[in-house]
């Protein structure tokens, strides 16, 4: 895999910004979102462009595997590596589905409040998704409890009902980029804030919500 594909990814401005790759650096962003997404605690921002490149990629390999010679060992070894990435990126969605399903009010209340040009954590197919999902769990509560119950019990709040990510819980992550003065927030009422460096290539067990931005940016990778 020698190509060199375009990339489009949303700037901090909230445009349109061209990154070219080559595959190897495509599926690199695949395996970073995917382990990013495995060991976060909350759905973080949806990455449809990779997803699509990876896709249309696996097309292309699966054309020139059809091109080859059959018997000839290069086939067996390239089809095991798209087995490889096609598991990857099952496991990266399906991760995410399963983060939207769990806190899907959480998910819908944070893309309301979403400022204007700041990126969604939703592809527009997994927001077309939640909000179905939403509104099947509503209907469901309403048929199969709430309608049976006194008048001032048919309401539910799902947004006290499901719980919220633990942004307070612990994750590995091995730093890309050297991040200085990094405040931390202290475990008890009696311990004060503190501020830590964060050297290239270290690796820390640290409170989620602590590096959230820096796993945002991509300056630390979640393993």
């Amino acid at each position: 895999m020698t190509e060199v594909l375009d990339l489009h990814e949303q700037d901090s401005d909230g445009g349109s910004e061209e990154v070219v790759l080559t595959p190897a650096e495509l599926i690199e962003r695949l395996e970073q979102a995917w382990m990013n997404e495995k060991f976060a605690p909350e759905l973080l921002e949806s990455k449809p462009e990779i997803v699509e490149c990876v896709m249309e990629q696996l097309e292309h390999m699966e054309g020139n595997l059809r091109r080859a010679k059959s018997g000839d060992l290069k086939v067996s070894i390239h089809r095991m590596e798209m087995e490889r990435i096609r598991y990857i990126l099952s496991s990266y969605l399906r991760c995410r589905l399963m983060k939207i399903e769990k806190f899907f009010p959480h998910i819908l209340e944070k893309e309301k409040m979403r400022p204007a040009g700041e990126p969604s954590v939703l592809s527009p197919e997994e927001f077309v998704f939640v909000k179905e999902y939403m509104d099947h769990t509503e209907t469901h509560l309403k048929n199969v409890a709430l309608k049976h119950m006194p008048p001032n019990l048919q309401k539910v709040d799902l947004l006290r009902a499901v719980p919220k990510p633990d942004l307070d819980s612990y994750v590995f992550l091995r730093v890309k980029e050297r991040q200085e003065n990094i405040l931390v927030e202290p475990e008890a009422d009696e311990q004060r804030d503190y501020v830590i460096d964060l050297e290239e290539g270290s690796q820390h067990l640290i409170r989620y919500k602590t590096i959230a931005p820096l796993v945002a940016s991509g300056a630390v990778q979640l393993i």
